[in-house]
Protein backbone atom coordinates (compact mmCIF):
# COMPACT_ATOMS: atom_id res chain seq x y z
CA UNK A 1 0.00 0.00 0.00
CA UNK A 2 1.29 3.76 -0.59
CA UNK A 3 0.29 6.72 0.83
CA UNK A 4 -1.78 8.28 -2.20
CA UNK A 5 -3.87 5.00 -2.87
CA UNK A 6 -7.53 6.16 -1.49
CA UNK A 7 -6.36 10.50 -1.75
CA UNK A 8 -7.56 11.68 -4.55
CA UNK A 9 -10.90 9.20 -5.55
CA UNK A 10 -11.79 10.26 -1.57
CA UNK A 11 -11.63 13.61 -2.19
CA UNK A 12 -14.13 13.33 -5.16
CA UNK A 13 -16.49 11.71 -2.52
CA UNK A 14 -15.70 13.83 0.47
CA UNK A 15 -16.74 17.32 -1.73
CA UNK A 16 -20.14 16.76 -2.12
CA UNK A 17 -20.87 15.05 1.61
CA UNK A 18 -19.37 18.66 3.06
CA UNK A 19 -22.01 20.58 1.16
CA UNK A 20 -24.60 18.03 2.47
CA UNK A 21 -27.35 19.19 5.06
CA UNK A 22 -25.73 16.76 8.31
CA UNK A 23 -29.83 15.99 8.76
CA UNK A 24 -30.66 14.88 5.11
CA UNK A 25 -33.54 12.63 4.61
CA UNK A 26 -33.47 9.62 2.77
CA UNK A 27 -36.28 8.18 0.62
CA UNK A 28 -39.00 6.70 3.58
CA UNK A 29 -37.97 9.30 5.97
CA UNK A 30 -34.97 7.32 7.03
CA UNK A 31 -31.43 9.14 8.22
CA UNK A 32 -28.07 8.75 7.04
CA UNK A 33 -25.15 8.64 9.71
CA UNK A 34 -21.97 10.39 7.59
CA UNK A 35 -18.26 8.88 9.12
CA UNK A 36 -15.39 10.96 8.28
CA UNK A 37 -11.45 10.21 9.31
CA UNK A 38 -9.13 12.42 8.59
CA UNK A 39 -4.92 11.99 9.40
CA UNK A 40 -1.72 11.56 8.37
CA UNK A 41 -0.35 8.24 7.56
CA UNK A 42 3.66 7.14 6.98
CA UNK A 43 3.79 4.56 3.97
CA UNK A 44 7.06 3.62 1.90
CA UNK A 45 7.48 6.07 -1.09
CA UNK A 46 6.42 3.13 -3.80
CA UNK A 47 6.80 -0.95 -3.76
CA UNK A 48 10.17 -2.06 -2.56
CA UNK A 49 11.11 1.29 -1.29
CA UNK A 50 13.39 1.85 1.76
CA UNK A 51 11.74 5.52 2.29
CA UNK A 52 8.63 6.86 3.63
CA UNK A 53 6.48 9.70 2.38
CA UNK A 54 3.54 11.39 4.86
CA UNK A 55 -0.04 11.53 3.46
CA UNK A 56 -3.31 11.71 4.15
CA UNK A 57 -5.41 8.51 5.89
CA UNK A 58 -8.88 9.61 5.44
CA UNK A 59 -12.14 7.72 4.98
CA UNK A 60 -15.81 8.52 4.07
CA UNK A 61 -18.58 5.87 4.93
CA UNK A 62 -22.53 6.58 5.02
CA UNK A 63 -25.05 4.41 6.71
CA UNK A 64 -28.89 4.07 7.53
CA UNK A 65 -28.13 1.00 9.80
CA UNK A 66 -27.13 0.90 13.53
CA UNK A 67 -23.82 0.43 12.84
CA UNK A 68 -20.78 1.00 9.92
CA UNK A 69 -20.02 -1.36 7.89
CA UNK A 70 -16.57 -2.75 8.53
CA UNK A 71 -13.49 -0.74 6.01
CA UNK A 72 -10.55 -2.30 6.57
CA UNK A 73 -7.89 0.31 7.11
CA UNK A 74 -5.82 -0.34 4.28
CA UNK A 75 -8.08 -1.49 0.98
CA UNK A 76 -8.78 0.55 -2.12
CA UNK A 77 -11.31 2.83 -2.33
CA UNK A 78 -14.81 1.79 -3.66
CA UNK A 79 -18.66 1.52 -2.86
CA UNK A 80 -20.23 -1.65 -3.67
CA UNK A 81 -22.26 -1.87 -6.86
CA UNK A 82 -24.52 -4.87 -5.82
CA UNK A 83 -24.39 -5.73 -2.01
CA UNK A 84 -26.30 -9.46 -1.62
CA UNK A 85 -26.53 -10.72 1.74
CA UNK A 86 -23.05 -11.26 2.87
CA UNK A 87 -21.88 -11.00 -0.71
CA UNK A 88 -20.59 -7.64 -2.43
CA UNK A 89 -19.11 -6.48 -5.61
CA UNK A 90 -17.81 -2.83 -6.84
CA UNK A 91 -15.29 -0.92 -8.03
CA UNK A 92 -11.73 -0.54 -6.64
CA UNK A 93 -9.53 2.74 -7.42
CA UNK A 94 -5.72 3.09 -6.28
CA UNK A 95 -3.23 5.42 -6.70
CA UNK A 96 0.82 5.09 -6.10
CA UNK A 97 3.42 7.80 -6.29
CA UNK A 98 5.42 8.60 -9.19
CA UNK A 99 9.12 7.02 -8.95
CA UNK A 100 12.28 9.05 -10.50
CA UNK A 101 15.61 8.55 -10.34
CA UNK A 102 17.17 10.75 -8.07
CA UNK A 103 14.98 9.62 -5.65
CA UNK A 104 15.73 6.46 -5.51
CA UNK A 105 19.22 7.21 -5.95
CA UNK A 106 20.19 5.44 -8.86
CA UNK A 107 20.12 5.64 -13.19
CA UNK A 108 16.76 3.87 -13.30
CA UNK A 109 13.65 4.52 -15.87
CA UNK A 110 11.06 6.57 -14.50
CA UNK A 111 7.57 5.19 -13.23
CA UNK A 112 5.03 7.85 -13.30
CA UNK A 113 2.25 8.34 -11.41
CA UNK A 114 -0.09 5.31 -11.41
CA UNK A 115 -3.71 5.40 -11.25
CA UNK A 116 -5.29 2.01 -10.90
CA UNK A 117 -8.74 0.81 -11.57
CA UNK A 118 -10.79 -2.75 -11.37
CA UNK A 119 -13.13 -4.24 -8.97
CA UNK A 120 -13.48 -5.96 -5.33
CA UNK A 121 -15.33 -8.70 -4.09
CA UNK A 122 -15.77 -9.49 -0.88
CA UNK A 123 -17.86 -12.03 1.28
CA UNK A 124 -18.33 -12.20 5.07
CA UNK A 125 -18.30 -16.35 6.03
CA UNK A 126 -18.95 -14.91 9.71
CA UNK A 127 -20.18 -11.51 11.16
CA UNK A 128 -16.63 -11.76 12.39
CA UNK A 129 -14.62 -13.08 9.53
CA UNK A 130 -14.52 -11.13 6.09
CA UNK A 131 -12.86 -12.58 2.93
CA UNK A 132 -11.71 -9.27 0.16
CA UNK A 133 -10.38 -10.16 -3.24
CA UNK A 134 -9.53 -6.95 -5.29
CA UNK A 135 -7.84 -6.30 -8.81
CA UNK A 136 -6.36 -3.19 -10.38
CA UNK A 137 -4.91 -2.03 -13.70
CA UNK A 138 -2.63 0.36 -13.71
CA UNK A 139 -3.84 2.88 -16.42
CA UNK A 140 -0.65 4.98 -16.61
CA UNK A 141 2.75 4.83 -14.80
CA UNK A 142 3.49 0.52 -14.40
CA UNK A 143 0.66 -0.31 -16.61
CA UNK A 144 0.51 -3.58 -15.32
CA UNK A 145 -2.37 -5.72 -13.05
CA UNK A 146 -1.60 -5.34 -9.36
CA UNK A 147 -4.17 -6.67 -6.41
CA UNK A 148 -4.57 -7.80 -2.98
CA UNK A 149 -6.64 -10.97 -1.73
CA UNK A 150 -7.05 -10.70 2.42
CA UNK A 151 -8.77 -11.67 5.23
CA UNK A 152 -10.24 -9.87 8.15
CA UNK A 153 -11.39 -10.58 11.61
CA UNK A 154 -13.55 -8.29 12.90
CA UNK A 155 -14.50 -7.82 16.87
CA UNK A 156 -16.88 -4.74 17.53
CA UNK A 157 -18.74 -3.47 19.79
CA UNK A 158 -21.75 -1.80 17.72
CA UNK A 159 -19.95 1.45 16.48
CA UNK A 160 -18.80 2.43 20.59
CA UNK A 161 -15.24 0.42 19.33
CA UNK A 162 -13.90 -1.79 16.49
CA UNK A 163 -11.01 -4.08 15.78
CA UNK A 164 -9.76 -5.50 12.93
CA UNK A 165 -6.43 -7.54 12.38
CA UNK A 166 -5.48 -10.46 9.55
CA UNK A 167 -3.35 -11.46 6.83
CA UNK A 168 -2.18 -9.63 3.16
CA UNK A 169 -1.02 -11.03 0.00
CA UNK A 170 -0.07 -8.65 -2.67
CA UNK A 171 -0.01 -9.77 -6.30
CA UNK A 172 1.70 -8.06 -9.41
CA UNK A 173 1.61 -9.14 -13.01
CA UNK A 174 5.33 -9.08 -14.94
CA UNK A 175 4.97 -5.96 -16.39
CA UNK A 176 3.91 -4.52 -12.78
CA UNK A 177 6.98 -6.37 -10.91
CA UNK A 178 9.36 -5.16 -13.95
CA UNK A 179 8.61 -1.37 -13.33
CA UNK A 180 9.40 -1.39 -9.67
CA UNK A 181 11.89 -3.75 -9.09
CA UNK A 182 12.85 -4.87 -13.43
CA UNK A 183 16.62 -3.77 -14.55
CA UNK A 184 16.76 -3.60 -18.19
CA UNK A 185 20.19 -4.45 -19.82
CA UNK A 186 20.15 -0.45 -20.77
CA UNK A 187 19.62 0.72 -17.44
CA UNK A 188 21.39 -2.02 -15.97
CA UNK A 189 24.64 -0.08 -18.45
CA UNK A 190 23.69 3.59 -16.89
CA UNK A 191 23.08 2.21 -12.85
CA UNK A 192 25.89 -0.14 -12.70
CA UNK A 193 23.23 -2.69 -11.17
CA UNK A 194 23.08 -5.96 -12.55
CA UNK A 195 20.43 -6.89 -15.05
CA UNK A 196 17.14 -8.08 -14.30
CA UNK A 197 14.02 -9.61 -15.74
CA UNK A 198 11.31 -10.62 -13.15
CA UNK A 199 7.86 -12.36 -13.73
CA UNK A 200 4.57 -11.57 -12.08
CA UNK A 201 3.46 -13.61 -8.72
CA UNK A 202 3.44 -12.78 -5.24
CA UNK A 203 4.80 -9.82 -4.52
CA UNK A 204 4.39 -9.66 -0.57
CA UNK A 205 3.19 -11.14 2.37
CA UNK A 206 1.67 -8.87 5.34
CA UNK A 207 -0.43 -8.63 8.34
CA UNK A 208 -2.97 -5.53 9.31
CA UNK A 209 -4.60 -4.40 12.35
CA UNK A 210 -6.48 -1.52 12.74
CA UNK A 211 -8.66 0.32 15.27
CA UNK A 212 -11.39 2.15 15.61
CA UNK A 213 -13.17 3.76 18.72
CA UNK A 214 -15.40 6.47 19.50
CA UNK A 215 -15.06 9.38 22.00
CA UNK A 216 -18.17 10.73 22.03
CA UNK A 217 -21.56 11.14 20.43
CA UNK A 218 -19.39 12.65 17.20
CA UNK A 219 -15.83 12.15 17.60
CA UNK A 220 -13.46 9.23 17.68
CA UNK A 221 -10.35 8.13 17.00
CA UNK A 222 -8.84 5.37 14.25
CA UNK A 223 -5.37 3.93 14.15
CA UNK A 224 -3.86 1.09 11.82
CA UNK A 225 -0.58 -0.58 11.67
CA UNK A 226 0.74 -2.65 8.40
CA UNK A 227 3.52 -4.43 7.91
CA UNK A 228 4.61 -6.32 4.51
CA UNK A 229 7.70 -8.43 3.43
CA UNK A 230 8.63 -8.59 -0.12
CA UNK A 231 8.60 -12.13 -1.37
CA UNK A 232 10.00 -14.01 -4.74
CA UNK A 233 11.07 -12.23 -7.66
CA UNK A 234 10.46 -8.74 -5.88
CA UNK A 235 12.47 -9.33 -3.18
CA UNK A 236 15.02 -11.24 -5.29
CA UNK A 237 15.60 -7.87 -7.76
CA UNK A 238 19.05 -6.18 -7.32
CA UNK A 239 16.71 -2.76 -6.78
CA UNK A 240 15.27 -3.81 -3.49
CA UNK A 241 18.65 -5.26 -2.45
CA UNK A 242 20.86 -2.55 -3.24
CA UNK A 243 17.95 0.23 -3.04
CA UNK A 244 15.74 -0.58 -1.10
CA UNK A 245 14.28 -2.77 1.64
CA UNK A 246 12.46 -6.24 1.76
CA UNK A 247 10.49 -4.82 4.94
CA UNK A 248 7.44 -2.25 4.26
CA UNK A 249 5.45 -1.15 7.27
CA UNK A 250 3.06 1.35 7.01
CA UNK A 251 0.47 3.09 9.94
CA UNK A 252 -1.80 6.08 10.92
CA UNK A 253 -3.56 7.64 13.29
CA UNK A 254 -6.84 10.13 12.06
CA UNK A 255 -9.50 11.73 13.86
CA UNK A 256 -13.20 10.41 13.10
CA UNK A 257 -16.43 12.88 13.68
CA UNK A 258 -19.77 11.38 12.69
CA UNK A 259 -22.69 13.20 12.01
CA UNK A 260 -26.67 12.26 10.97
CA UNK A 261 -28.87 10.32 11.99
CA UNK A 262 -29.15 9.12 15.90
CA UNK A 263 -26.87 7.25 17.68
Amino acid sequence: MTVSRKFFALLATAAPLACMPAHAQESGGVEKRTRIILGPQLAPSWPGADKFSVGPYIDVSRTRDNEFAFEAPDESFGSPLIHSGNFAFGPAFGFIGKRKASDIGADLPKVGLSVEAGAFGQVHLTPELRLRLEGRKGLSGHKGWTGEISADYVARKGDDWLFSVGPRVTLGDAKYTRAYFGVTPAAAAASGLPAYDPGGGVQSIGLTAGYHRMLGKNWGIAVYGRYDRLVGDAADSPVTRELGSRSQPSGGIALSYTFGGSR
